[in-house]
């Protein structure tokens, strides 16, 4: 496992990703800003008259002063006066917004398992939005798609099959019958004795009790080597523990034997099997092996292996795990140089694993093969509807497992990802092997498959984002050997890696048996730093998957029944497969709209609040004076419309999360981060400053009437823009309204109660004479315009002003969306029964459905 851990890398989701790039826009609209400025307040100065008034002549000290420092100290003051289009709380909003967002995955009672007692697990909340952006997904099959709860179906001893029910031999031989007495037992003893398990008693009642009332249970990391264990049983051979290092078997006879555990050789992804050395009660010691096919059959004699290789593959096509067991008998003298050996390895201070390697690959040769064991996995409840939805919403499923070709070919047509109508492509140790040079072999498949994926496809103009080659679906399978060549570091490798990439990508499926778990790692890597930078996310649930988890962009683990490594490592944990559908297809969809929302509405409401202020320096000779209030300034992202769109972040469903889960498709309208590209970006920000330019110059127009009360007094700066900073507040806070389509009562509480806090507290900071305040040039103020009726009507009529052209556009999609219904329900003969009726005049209304 050690030595195939990916180190943790920094995971960012696209949406910061985007809002870095706005970010830089903005600051590149301060500085322009503030330049402009500077510039045409020096020279707006060259004029005499304009640079020193006789009401306020410069001193000394301001004629003598160095020009370059003020020009540079200008600058700046005119940055700081500017700042505030810079939306520095809107990192602390998203934060907000992904650490309680994150919270309604762990509360969603659909993704509650009964089973285990547990619900989905948030391990970070800085993806959350990342979920609705995913186009491949890399899952693992064990304990992923399957339910890793295995039981043992059959085995075969020297050719012939033996079954609960019957014993049949349907192997090559040609005699019926079935295994000597002698290898029946050597081969059931190697299942009770090859083995981690251990056993775990269980006592009904307190108190001393016999052993016989005691209920033993098996437990073990691998629910593989249970199944075994409990296979021997069956047919009469009952593993009852380790006891001081001596293993105890009970056998047909009901005799207690007793085999001293010598060395366990453990099972590791590379080398694909486990070994015991153990020593039985005679005095003779045994290698005991088990372990994937390929890896067995190459360490036997060869004329063993047809025998048992015909069982081995039926039982992988019929969707069965199969494993090969072996033996090997030891004199003294070999075991004593194996031991020592062993001890070495075990004691060597640098490159123990490489030695322990060596030694084990030594020991492990020159077997007898004995037979094989066939155990079923069963595929988890609505994996196969969860894979179908992950396809129709634009994802691109590949399988990634340590399981033989056909085992998990099997499970691929079970869950769906192969279709009867896929065409299968293969890239295996099987097809590369026909010719004697296998890069050869390989370099003819790739172009094969190339320029029948790639080449000969028709390019469709204008095709639909996510879709898949023409009309025909492929599939691909490739295994861990001939993947080996493809990744291999030398220079013909890298046109290999890019052929099959672009293979890969026209194929709707993806199949990647006999993995390691680093070449997971290598698979997801690669496609994720393919052109165009898919997001990924990668699906697992023991510790063999945490490297493909840590490399994806997204990964989640499955609390199955091999540990936690996956959970924990992972960024989200949910119970099962199919919790996979809507964490992705509603949470993800609804993430990814609501902080693309945010961000775009943050930006949007900044510049706003800023472009009035700026356009005021060029009515106050560019003085830095300010527009706004202190308080106004500091309080308008805090305070006054901070709420409301936390809110919305938070609960907003522009679509119920029924109809999401009901239509997949509907992922692919938010997908590839479809809301923060630069056409919605330019859109807010060109709302953003034509409704700046309404409420400065909308105000301004009114000001042009020099005495808007009833007694003639006027009003000053500190009312212009107070008048406008009201109607900023108030447009921005309705915008949001307009944009809300769910609303609970928290979304009233914080919209109205927000425009009212304003009023409130714009009342009360005004009516009151502030002993800690030097000047108190906001007293009265706001009591004060809402005397005036003209400014009622202003700062109504500038609002719907600001938000016509909103409302209009909302109106004509409506409407537009209503017409291509409509269209799309109207019956063959609807033009002739619209006339039909139009000729009448009955008033009865007849839907279209009669």
């Amino acid at each position: 496992m050690a030595l195939n851990y990916q180190g943790k890398s920094q995971k960012r989701s696209a949406v910061e990703k985007s809002i870095n790039v706005f970010l830089i826009v903005y600051l590149s609209i301060l500085l322009s800003k503030a330049t402009i400025c500077t510039t045409l307040k020096y020279v707006w100065q060259s004029d005499p008259a304009n640079d020193e008034s006789w009401y306020n002549e410069k001193t000394r000290k301001e004629k003598e002063s160095f020009k370059v420092l003020k020009i540079f100290t200008d600058f700046l003051s005119f940055m700081v006066l500017f700042n505030f289009i810079i939306p520095v709380s809107m990192y602390v909003t998203v934060e907000m917004q992904k650490f309680l967002g994150s919270f309604f995955i762990a509360w969603d009672k659909e993704m509650y398992d009964e089973e285990i007692k547990e619900g989905a697990l948030v391990n970070t909340s800085d993806l959350n939005e990342e979920l609705g952006q995913v186009e491949y997904v890399f899952t693992d099959k064990t304990g992923t798609l399957t339910e890793n709860s295995m039981e043992f179906i059959e085995c075969c001893i020297d050719g012939y099959k033996y079954r609960e029910s019957a014993d049949v031999m349907d192997g090559p031989m040609a005699t019926f019958g079935k295994a000597t007495q002698d290898r029946e037992e050597l081969f059931l003893r190697a299942l009770c004795l090859c083995h981690t398990v251990q056993i775990k008693e269980e006592s009904q009642t307190d108190g001393p009790i016999s052993r016989s009332e005691n209920k033993c249970a098996y437990i073990s990391s691998s629910p593989d080597e249970i199944a075994l264990v409990i296979g021997a049983k069956k047919y009469g051979f009952t593993y009852m523990g380790t006891e001081n290092e001596f293993m105890k078997v009970i056998n047909t006879n009901n005799e207690m034997e007793l085999y001293q555990l010598l060395h366990v050789l453990n099972f590791d992804p590379v080398r694909r099997r486990m070994s015991v050395l153990v020593k039985a009660n005679t005095g003779q010691i045994f290698l005991f092996c088990k372990g994937a096919d390929s890896s067995v059959f190459n360490r036997v004699a060869r004329d063993e292996i047809e025998r048992v290789k015909v069982h081995v593959e039926q039982n992988a096509v019929d969707g069965y795990r199969t494993l090969c067991v072996a033996f090997k008998e030891l004199t003294q003298e070999e075991y004593d140089k194996i031991n020592k050996q062993l001890n070495e390895a075990k004691m060597a201070l640098q490159d123990r694993e490489e030695k322990l390697a060596r030694v084990f690959d030594d020991i492990e040769d020159d077997m007898h093969l004995l037979g094989a064991t066939a155990v079923e996995d069963r595929l988890q409840e609505q994996a196969a509807e969860t894979i179908e939805a992950l396809h129709a919403a634009g994802m691109k499923v590949w399988v990634l497992t340590g399981d033989k070709m056909e085992t998990a070919k099997a499970t691929c047509y079970a869950s769906r990802l192969f279709q009867n109508n896929t065409e299968l492509l293969e890239l295996t140790t099987k097809n590369v092997e026909e010719c004697e040079r296998k890069e050869d072999r390989l370099q003819e498949l790739l172009l094969e498959y190339h320029r029948k994926l790639v080449q000969e496809t028709p390019k469709i103009k204008g095709s639909i984002k996510r879709s898949w080659s023409g009309n025909q679906d492929y599939g691909l399978i490739i295994d861990g050997s001939t993947l080996s060549l493809i990744l291999n570091s030398n220079c013909s490798s890298s046109h290999y890696k890019n052929i099959f990439l672009q293979i890969c990508q026209k194929c709707t499926a993806v199949l990647c048996c006999r993995m390691a778990p680093l070449q997971k790692a290598q698979i997801v890597k690669m496609v994720k730093n393919t052109k165009g930078n898919p997001i990924t996310l990668s699906v697992g649930d023991g510790a063999n998957d945490v490297s493909m988890i840590l490399e994806a962009h997204v990964g989640i683990g499955i609390k199955g029944k091999e540990g936690r490594q996956a959970a924990r490592n992972s960024d989200y944990a949910v119970p099962k497969f199919k919790h996979l559908k809507k964490l992705l297809l509603a949470h993800g969809h609804l993430y990814y709209v609501r902080i693309a929302h945010l961000v775009q509405y943050f930006f949007y409401k900044n510049l706003c609040f800023i472009l009035p202020q700026f356009l005021y320096q060029f009515f106050c000779g560019f003085s830095q004076q300010p527009l706004y209030d202190a308080a106004y300034l500091t309080m308008y992202n805090i305070c006054f419309t901070s709420l409301p769109i936390l809110a919305y972040s938070l609960l907003e469903q522009h679509i119920s999360i029924e109809t999401l889960m009901a239509n997949p498709k509907l992922y692919m309208r938010v997908s590839d981060n479809a809301m923060l590209k630069w056409l919605p970006f330019v859109y807010w920000t060109l709302l953003g400053a034509f409704e700046g330019l309404v409420f400065f110059f909308g105000v301004y127009l009114l000001f042009q009437n020099p005495s808007l009360e009833g007694n003639g007094q006027v009003f000053g700066n500190w009312s212009f823009g107070t008048i406008i900073f009201t109607t900023l507040v108030f447009t921005v806070t309705l915008k949001l309204a307009l944009d809300t389509r769910y609303w609970t009562w928290m979304n009233h509480l914080v919209i109205w109660g927000s425009l009212a806090f304003y009023v409130i507290f714009s009342i009360f900071w005004g009516g009151i004479i502030w002993p800690f305040l030097k000047q108190q040039r906001m007293y009265f103020v706001f009591s004060h315009i809402l005397t005036s009726v003209s400014v009622w009507l202003a700062i109504i009529l500038l609002i719907f002003v600001s938000l016509y052209p909103e409302i209009l556009f909302r109106t004509f999609k409506s409407l537009r969306t209503a017409g291509q219904k409509v269209t799309k329900h109207l019956p063959s003969s609807g033009t002739s029964t619209i006339f039909m009726l139009s000729q009448t005049s009955s008033n009865h209304s007849f839907p279209w459905s009669d």
